[in-house]
């Protein structure tokens, strides 16, 4: 068989197993959706079967401004990732920093939505069904974005120390995938709790 005949093989890529990191939190991610999966499902059989108000459109205002800050938090993370894999430690801090401060703003919103509910309109979580799912839910997401927050700032001390440079970026990369998770569960959270559940 001549050398002309023969079709060229190319190289195959040596496969690797992927970043442990990233396996990690793809599996917390599957266990935590889960878990969320659960509580929209008792969000939604138990919508509209309270005896007793208020209801959801009675009480709840649309936090849009907060949500806008979340899902742009989603979008700064991400290049900000992207800036210390190409070793641009400055950016990354800038954009860390402002991650940090957009997902900070949503919590205060959050807080300023729960003092207003409980103490303006006496509406707690022992108030009727909605008021224990409501809280139930908000509440679980709420604690993700802090547990969030708090790793943020971590980072952000180690950076601004100068600890974190460019071979970290495989595990900034995988606490940004967090993140991510954490703003794609509040878009559900929002359809069902401020646009389904009115």
């Amino acid at each position: 068989m001549s050398a002309a005949a023969t079709p060229l093989l190319e190289p195959s890529r040596a496969w690797s197993l992927p970043y442990r990191g990233t396996v990690g939190m793809a599996c917390l991610i599957i266990a935590e959706s889960s878990i969320f999966t659960i509580f929209f499902v008792a969000y939604l059989f138990y919508l509209g079967k309270d005896l007793s108000g208020p209801t959801p459109r009675e009480i709840l205002e649309m936090p849009i401004f907060y949500t806008i800050c979340l899902l742009s938090s989603s979008i700064t993370v991400h290049f900000a990732a992207r800036a210390l894999h190409l070793a641009q430690r400055s950016i990354f801090i800038g954009l860390w920093l402002l991650t940090f401060i957009l997902g900070g703003l949503f919590i205060f919103g959050t807080g300023q939505e729960w003092h207003r509910l409980i103490y303006e309109r006496n509406f707690t979580i022992a108030t009727n069904l909605f008021g224990t799912t409501y809280y139930s839910l908000v509440g679980l997401h709420a604690t993700h974005v802090v547990v969030g927050l708090i790793m943020l700032f971590i980072v952000l001390l180690f950076a601004i120390a100068g600890r974190v440079g460019k071979e970290h970026s495989g595990r900034v990369e995988t606490l940004a995938l967090y993140w991510h998770f954490v703003d794609c569960v509040w878009v559900v959270v929002f359809t069902v709790v401020y646009i389904v559940g009115r």
